[in-house]
């Protein structure tokens, strides 16, 4: 790296849900800043490619395949990437879901589901990460939360309501974690091509009006989060900690 602020060398990094979308964007960044980046995701086949894909560019990358819901899977996973490499300096909670729904045909399990992965995931991860960050007195935790967490939109009540919360469990474990060495914080993404967008996409008068409020004039693609990313997981950042950066390219700044 030209800045040595922004380096990564030597820490390792475990983000998940990173087999596509906007977590690989984020994961293919840290591994570009120097760290060894553990992908994550629950189908074995499709992290393979990946992980071979970084790897044919020269980049230090491995896998650990489990379901961020099972919490003894993801917590055994932690355990094994601090044996295998000496400790865990980064974790980016990334994966989630989504469900989209009128008001009267949610059901309780659907709200569940979603708010276990996305917010109980999130906080077991990062219990269990925290220990080897507390001990080593160096740690970044990085959420993905959502700009639907912060201005509302109809039917995605359980996913917006899920990184609201996500956005308080940063500043509470800031607040905690700060103390030993540890940062936590947050990033919003606005509207993003991905898998999780694409129905969404299908809708051309809904992107055409969407696309319309984003001043930059155009959706984010998964890369444009690998800069932050790198920043909040390197020692530039040392001094900012309990915050949600959004990255919406201005839509959530603007009236019209």
């Amino acid at each position: 790296m030209a800045l040595p602020m922004f380096s990564l060398a030597g820490k390792v990094a475990l983000v998940t849900g990173s087999s596509r979308g906007l977590g690989f964007g984020m994961a293919q960044g840290l591994a570009d800043a120097g760290a060894h980046v553990v992908l994550n995701g629950r189908d074995a086949a499709s992290i393979d490619i990946r992980v071979r894909e970084l790897q044919s560019r020269g980049l230090a990358v491995s896998s650990a395949v489990f379901d961020v819901t099972d919490t003894g899977a993801a917590r055994a996973a932690i355990d094994g990437i601090v044996d295998a490499h000496g400790g865990l300096h980064i974790l980016v909670a990334n994966a989630g879901t989504h469900h989209a729904r009128p008001l009267a045909d949610w059901t309780l399990e659907d709200w569940r589901r979603v708010m276990a992965a996305n917010l109980d995931a999130c906080f077991a991860l990062a219990q269990h990460a925290a220990a080897p960050m507390v001990r080593q007195c160096d740690g970044r935790i990085v959420f993905t939360t959502s700009l639907t967490g912060l201005l509302g939109r109809p039917t995605i009540h359980a996913y917006a309501a899920s990184k609201a919360a996500l956005a308080g469990l940063t500043r509470t474990l800031a607040a905690e974690l700060a103390p030993h060495g540890v940062t936590c914080n947050a990033i919003a993404p606005g509207y993003f091509e991905t898998e999780l967008s694409a129905r969404l996409r299908q809708d051309r008068d809904m992107v055409a009006r969407i696309t319309a409020r984003i001043p930059v004039g155009r959706w984010g693609v998964p890369d444009d989060l690998a800069g932050l990313a790198v920043f909040l997981a390197s020692p530039a950042s040392s001094y900012i900690t309990g915050q949600q950066i959004v990255v919406d390219g201005g839509m959530g700044s603007v009236l019209f």
